[in-house]
């Protein structure tokens, strides 16, 4: 099993270029289910995630091209991808694929309204919480959807087709509000999706839809309106930038010292990240190349914040602020309200000698003078970056095992900071 080694020390200069965000990306390939013609997705980055998300819709007869050749025949850097639903070959979703990314479960909301019936894996557990799917079967249900749960699977069924209808969804859901927006696109009639995610990666996915014909109102808002058309057609979409890719990088820097162009990054998904990043001490830039952040020599600021859904701070990105104020002056209070068991990376953080304390979703960061390098264990994709940008301020080695964490949403993150003059090397298990 592959490691990361760390030398800290180090501060970062130069750009880092920002890739296809990952959260819009699945759900873009996912929709390409819902046409028999092809769609053309640029700037799709090359993702331990990107790559199985394209095997599992090759089992339902997506075929997948990338510029121009076979998937697996290109290297490690941004795809232009056609992914070819012609004749959907099945609707079964096993097990042993969707236990592997929660976000492959979504592909039941296309199924339904192009086939009228699909049979999808219950997506099991996961580490940093529960996420159940009661929402996205309490959204298909209220379009008309039969839904039976047997033996570990979804199975639903439209034989007449989706009809349009009002889901009015309890709590804020990025995943449902992706798969009511998809299955609503071919419903009679018109749906209104009310308490919707307003995150920018739906955004990106009704951009696309839109560019594909369907009809589309109120994105980036709590309401979304979709009227239903009879089909959909291919499209061209290149995806938005990685917000929480651009959000890591910036923390990274802060955290290392230095003065690095983001290349490509939007400030206008990041407001409430930047302005913490501000409040640390670190000096943000808007230019038209992205966004540059710089710190050289100033300390760090204690800060206190709840994650919340978008525009507030976002939870994939909590770890990445934890492991960045465990170097700043005074007690940082950080409250997790999204997920019930993100806190995971507390205890590697420790092995690095942070000071935090847990109270329930709280955790308070007592700000250190030093951090010491150390082995450390990644539990799960965000917490893994954490423990790199701790690393970087860290004396001495750092080693982070289980990097298939971080090549599961991280492209090039050995290449990206040594280029900008940090010693970060993978090594082999």
């Amino acid at each position: 099993m592959e490691r990361i080694r760390i030398v800290g020390g180090a501060p970062l200069n130069g750009t880092i270029p920002i890739s296809g965000a990952k959260n819009a990306t699945l759900p873009l390939m996912i929709a390409s289910l819902l046409t028999d013609e092809t769609l053309v997705l640029e700037n799709v980055p090359h993702l331990a995630d990107v790559a199985l998300l394209k095997r599992i819709l090759g089992n339902h007869g997506v075929d997948c091209m990338i510029q121009g050749k076979r998937a697996g025949q290109n290297g490690a850097t941004a795809e232009t991808i056609e992914l070819s639903a012609g004749e959907i070959v099945d609707t079964f979703a096993p097990y042993e694929l969707v236990s592997k990314m929660r976000a492959s479960f979504w592909v039941i909301g296309p199924l339904l309204a192009r086939m009228g019936e699909a049979r999808v894996s219950l997506p099991g557990g996961c580490a940093i919480g529960t996420r159940p799917v009661d929402l996205f079967i309490m959204a298909l249900r209220e379009l008309g959807a039969e839904i039976d749960i047997d033996g570990g699977y979804v199975v639903a069924r439209a034989p007449k087709g989706l009809r349009g209808g009002r889901i009015v969804f309890p709590k804020v859901t990025v995943g449902a509000t992706h798969v009511a927006m998809m299955a609503a696109v071919l419903a009679r009639g018109e749906t209104v999706i009310e308490n919707a995610a307003r995150e920018p990666e739906v955004v990106d996915l009704a951009d696309c839809l839109i560019k594909m014909g369907a009809r589309i109102s109120g994105a980036g808002t709590a309401t979304i309106r979709v009227t239903g058309v009879d089909r959909l057609t291919g499209a061209r979409h290149a995806v938005m930038p990685d917000r929480i890719e651009t959000g890591t990088y910036a923390f990274a820097v802060a955290m290392a010292g230095g003065d690095v162009l983001l290349e490509g990054a939007s400030s206008a998904t990041l407001e409430r990240p930047l302005e913490l990043l501000a409040e640390v001490g670190a000096e943000v830039t808007t230019t038209n190349e992205g966004i540059r952040v710089r710190r050289n020599g100033s300390g760090l600021h204690a800060v206190d914040v709840s994650t919340e859904p978008f525009p507030g701070f976002p939870t994939d990105l909590q770890a990445q602020l934890m492991a960045l104020v465990c170097h700043a002056k005074g007690s940082s209070h950080i409250r997790e309200t999204i997920f019930e068991n993100r806190f995971m990376h507390v205890q590697e953080l420790a092995r690095l000698g942070a000071d935090i304390h847990l109270d329930g979703q709280m955790a308070t960061v007592n700000g250190v003078a030093r951090l010491k390098g150390a082995e450390v264990m990644a539990t799960d994709l965000r917490a893994s970056m954490s423990l790199v940008i701790a690393g970087l301020a860290a004396e001495g080695e750092t080693i982070v095992n289980r990097v298939y964490h971080l090549d599961r949403g991280f492209e090039r993150i050995e290449q990206k900071l040594g280029d900008c003059g940090a010693t970060v090397e993978r090594l082999a298990g």
